[in-house]
This record gives structure tokens, sequence and C-alpha cells, in this order.
């Protein structure tokens, strides 16, 4: 049995395959067919690269409809369902209020009310138009702009594990930043792959504690959270996941992690997960019978941890953070 580990750099984040096979060199081809796959999906749909289609769409669709491929159309057409799913918790269309936060290629500033207005004012998944007649895409209002950063990661690792299960690799684990992952089968003699969930923020104060640890076979788990890029300001720490139905970045929700078969639903509804609480995590429940969730929070003053778990174990807490 022979292990393969690969990896590249795209979408802004390190992605990284882990393969076990019979043949190395089969391992490293399919690898590298799944990166190679990775790397395509980034030119098609970052809109930092001037030649993709996201790109071109925030260019031109508040001007004219703008064709799409048939695979970009579905995409934004899930991503459209998944927002009404999470009542808009969810949203596609939120760059305006990234860029209004500093946190569109920054770590954030503190806007004005008044920016955080004319932000919101062209935000929301009604204004984007979709015609499926002839796949294309009109921005209702100006100034528009889709970012597809929290479905984006995920929807990759599916389209690379199924160049992989095409291949007929059975053992494989796929990650885009530690924070989208998605696990064909299970290691050699493993029934499933293991995943540590840390608590946000246990890095900086040297310690590594775990919040749990996901067992994960044929699915795939995304991990939502404030922590990364964020800025404190009036005593509270401000994050880049931002409420579109407000405006404003999330407060109290500091991680939300989501496991399905789906790794574009699951980077979708953690994202809607950490805006929504605990609310989304129960409709999760009874809208996916299968899914399981994890939710931590803080509360009262002394901002303690709070964790609301669907299925997935916790672990004992040892340290404090």
């Amino acid at each position: 049995m022979h292990m393969v580990a690969l990896a590249c750099e795209a979408m802004a984040t390190r992605f990284e395959i882990v393969l076990h096979g019979e043949d190395a060199t089969h391992l490293r081809a399919a690898g590298e067919e799944a990166l190679e796959e990775i790397v395509r999906l980034e030119a098609r749909l970052s809109l930092y690269q001037p030649a993709s289609e996201i790109a071109r769409v925030n260019a031109r669709a508040a001007d004219a409809p703008v064709r799409v491929s048939p695979a970009v159309f579905q995409l934004l057409t899930d991503a459209q369902r998944l927002s009404r799913e999470t009542g808009g918790a969810f949203d596609i269309t939120v760059a305006p209020l990234v860029r209004c936060w500093g946190f569109m290629g920054g770590t954030g500033r503190m806007p004005s009310p008044e920016a955080v207005a004319e932000a919101r004012d062209k935000v929301g998944m009604e204004h984007l138009e979709l015609c499926a007649e002839d796949l294309t895409v009109r921005f209702a209002r100006a100034g528009m702009m889709i970012d597809l950063g929290a479905i984006g990661k995920g929807y990759a690792l599916g389209c690379a594990a199924e160049l992989l299960r095409e291949a007929g690799i059975t053992s494989a684990l796929l990650h885009g930043g530690t924070s989208s992952i998605y696990a064909i089968g299970g290691p050699p003699g493993q029934a499933d792959w293991r995943i540590a969930v840390e608590y946000p923020g246990a890095d900086k104060v040297a310690k590594k504690e775990l919040l749990a640890t996901v067992g994960i076979r044929d699915e795939a788990l995304s991990v939502s959270a404030i922590w990364g890029r964020a800025f404190e300001a009036e005593g509270r720490l401000l994050g880049h996941v931002l409420d579109p139905r407000t405006g404003n970045p999330v407060t109290g929700a500091l991680l939300a992690a989501v496991v399905l078969p789906s790794a574009m639903e699951t980077d979708a509804l953690s994202t809607g997960m950490l805006v929504l609480g605990e609310a989304a995590q129960d409709r999760l429940g009874t809208s996916r019978p299968g899914s399981r969730s994890l939710l931590l929070q803080t509360e009262g003053e002394d901002r303690r941890f709070r964790v609301s778990s669907r299925g997935i174990p916790i672990q004992a807490r040892q340290n404090a953070v």
C-alpha cells in the first residue's frame, strides 16, 4: 500500500490531497489531475482574475445580461437556492460589504454607518437575475459584485473528488485551507478519516485545545469561523464573516461546522449557521436528517463558550483559552 501527498496554491489558500492505493504512479497522476482541476476552476470563478467568468459578470452584468458556462450557471443557481434556504444569511452578492469593511484583501476596518448602508443597498440575491433559457446573469442594481469565497473551495473540492473517483481512487482526503475537507473512503485499515477541530484562537495562547474530533467517510466537513481576518473595535472582535441582511459582522457565534455529502453545501451552510446561530442548526437537522453540525458561541458578560452539537461528540475542555 502506497501513500502519495500533493499540494497546490489556489483560491488564496493551500489545497492538499493525501491518497492511498496499490499503484503510486497512478495515485500521483490522479492527484495531479485533481489539483489541476482546482486551478482551472480558480481561473473561472475568482473575482480577482480579470479573465474569469465571475470577473466578467462583475464588470458587465449591471449594464446587460452576461452569458456564462453551464457549470458556472449551475453553481450560481445552487448558490441562489442555498441563499433562500438560509433566509439570506448566505449570499454570494456580499462583496460590496466585504470591501466596505476592509476585508477584501485586508484585515478589516471600521466603516461609517452611511458607508455600510450604501454597500448594503448593493447586496441581495433578489437583485441577481439568472435566465436559464440563455444562461445569462444580470445585476438589477449598479455596484453589485459576486464573491464565491464562501462556496468556491467546497465546490472545487467536490469537482476534484469526482475526478478521483472516476480514476478509481478509493481512499483520499482533500482539503482547502483546512476549513473545507472532503473524504473518499477511509485510510487503510480504518473506517473513516478523523479530523480535529480546534477552539478558535487556541494557537494565540500557544495551546492546541480540541473542540471536537469528527469522523468522515465519503462526506465533506466545512468549518466557518470569524477568526483569522478580524480586528478589535469598541471592545468587540469584528470578523470577516458578515451578515448580508444587516451589513454588519457576525457577533456571538465564533465557529460553525457542518458535515454533509456535498462540500459545496457544507461551505455555504456553515457560513449561514455562523450568521443565524442555533435556529439554522435546528433547520439543518430537519431538512437534511443525515447531517451533523457543531456551533460554538459566546454568552454572558464574561463571554463564556457555549457549544451546541448535533451528532458530533465534544471534547472535554482541559485548558482556558
